[in-house]
């Protein structure tokens, strides 16, 4: 594979940290929007099986605290289970060590938020499985989670799927509350998404195969229901996947009575259309805390099964109560430059032809499969700053936290 010359170096994240002389290369776009900055937390954890309730509490703590806003609310986290299905265990590793949020975070995280005064917590999550309205509980015994201790550590704890209606009887539509929506003015979710006071993104820390690394904003993703999304039957042409005919693609319009695209003139490349519509996702259902599981995960791509990814132990946990901002540090401990473009790592992708229209390889008047940087899309949208000189880390430094996934990778895409 092609070496990238412009890959977020350790000179570069010195140089960010005033540890060594000079500007950092890539500099801060000029914007006319003010964009939020917020302080971000960052830790070495080496084990799941460590102390993970002291290790969220002292995080919280270096962000600001959370306990006004969470005290008798309800909360609710979003987690990822990417391609949950009911069956995540893989040989020799658990889902929670390779592609999903590890249960030790999900229950340590319950745990804390109950300590603080929470009066409910809700666990959501859009599964994929054949037969919808089985319990979300079903799909995380199925890989091993002790379900029973996650409801005892919270005295009211819900788990939904939010594929579908869930418990509600209507989906709740949500407006997209920037200045300016990229894709969607608004969308139709779970009620979940809407029924909280207090809401979570708990993201893994890993790559993605068609938007180069996929953190806090593209967990949002799944808040956008299947089973109302999912058109059937398959329109000639049309992605077998769903939900990608009408996010990915663009191939078809979403369902009669859903809110529709802005401009159906816009571009259908997925790697534009994608980060647009992940910070109109971000805009709609606004992320109080973002909350990245990078103890152990897959480098090379979101999910086992894509050729070329492999398991590692980065040792890492980011906290911050900007999505933006807290997916701009995890994109430098990653080894990444956080303001990179569509032609330097992890933007410039390498999709299997096997899973992806022909169209949506290398686009016209392009030499090279890429994703737009999901983080500037959001600070262009005024979400908040990937701008690391603006950006309070606490906890580790940067310096001392960066696991370079790109090296560790050794460029196994299959090119």
């Amino acid at each position: 594979m092609e070496k990238f010359c412009n890959t977020f170096s350790r000179r570069d994240l010195f140089a960010v940290s005033g540890l060594a002389a000079g500007a950092l290369a890539v500099k801060a776009q000029e914007s006319g929007l003010s964009v939020p900055a917020g302080p971000v937390s960052v830790a070495k954890v080496v084990s799941y099986d460590l102390d993970l309730v002291s290790q969220f509490e002292q995080m919280f703590d270096q962000i600001g605290g959370l306990g006004q806003r969470v005290r008798g609310k309800t909360v609710a986290m979003k987690l990822n289970l990417t391609g949950a299905m009911g069956h995540g265990r893989q040989v020799g590793l658990s889902a929670g060590q390779t592609h999903w949020v590890h249960p030790n975070v999900v229950g340590a995280l319950t745990t804390v938020f109950a300590k603080l005064g929470a009066k409910r917590i809700r666990l959501l999550e859009s599964t994929f499985r054949k037969r919808y309205g089985a319990p979300l509980e079903d799909t995380l015994l199925n890989d091993g989670w002790d379900v029973n201790a996650i409801k005892n550590s919270a005295k009211i704890v819900e788990f939904e799927d939010t594929n579908g209606l869930g418990t509600a009887k209507q989906y709740s539509t949500l407006k997209v509350k920037t200045s300016r929506p990229y894709i969607f003015p608004a969308f139709s979710v779970n009620h979940s998404y809407e029924d909280c006071d207090f809401f979570v993104s708990v993201g893994k820390m890993k790559n993605h195969e068609e938007l180069g690394v996929t953190l806090s904003m593209k967990n949002l993703f799944g808040i956008t229901p299947e089973l109302l999304y999912g058109l059937t039957p398959q329109p000639p042409g049309a992605s077998q996947w769903v939900r990608e005919r009408v996010f990915h693609y663009g191939q078809v319009a979403p369902p009669a009575g859903v809110p529709q695209e802005i401009d159906l003139t816009s571009d259908r490349y997925e790697g534009w259309r994608m980060p647009r519509l992940l910070t109109d996702l971000c805009g709609a259902r606004p992320i109080d805390l973002a909350i990245l599981d990078g103890i152990e995960t897959l480098i090379g791509g979101e999910s086992s099964g894509m050729p070329g990814t492999k398991h590692a132990k980065p040792g890492l946990l980011v906290v911050g109560a900007n999505c933006v901002s807290t997916d701009a540090v995890a994109m430098a401990t990653m080894g990444y430059n956080p303001r990179a473009g569509r032609h330097e790592a992890p933007f410039r992708l390498y999709k299997s032809p096997k899973d992806h229209p022909a169209e949506q390889l290398v686009p016209p008047g392009e030499t090279q499969q890429y994703a737009d940087n999901t983080a500037l899309m959001g600070e262009a949208a005024g979400l908040g700053t990937a701008d690391l000189s603006r950006i309070d880390v606490r906890g580790v430094p940067i310096k001392h936290a960066m696991y370079d996934f790109e090296a560790h990778w050794k460029g196994q895409a299959p090119v």
